[in-house]
């Protein structure tokens, strides 16, 4: 992907795949269970948001040892 490809605000799938190491399949197979926000202007080629696409990426995060261990620390301290 090119330097000026990262400050496009909508890829095709091709760019998509390149910008995440995504695969073009694993792609065509979340758009067509809409699992993934994506656009067809014309109905056949699929674009997608590049800030819809990082929020995608970013979803479902996970808690890193240090969160975890402060949750329980506030847990126990409230109720003590």
């Amino acid at each position: 992907m090119k330097q000026n490809d990262l400050q496009k605000q909508v890829l095709n799938l091709k760019e998509v795949s390149q910008y995440t190491g995504l695969s073009m399949s694993y792609l065509y197979k979340k758009t067509h269970k809409n699992e993934i926000p994506f656009y067809k202007p014309n109905g056949k080629i699929i674009f997608i948001d590049r800030l819809e696409l990082e929020a995608w990426l970013k979803r479902n995060r996970n808690k890193t040892i240090d969160e975890l261990k402060q949750e329980a620390i506030n847990k126990v301290m409230l109720n003590s």
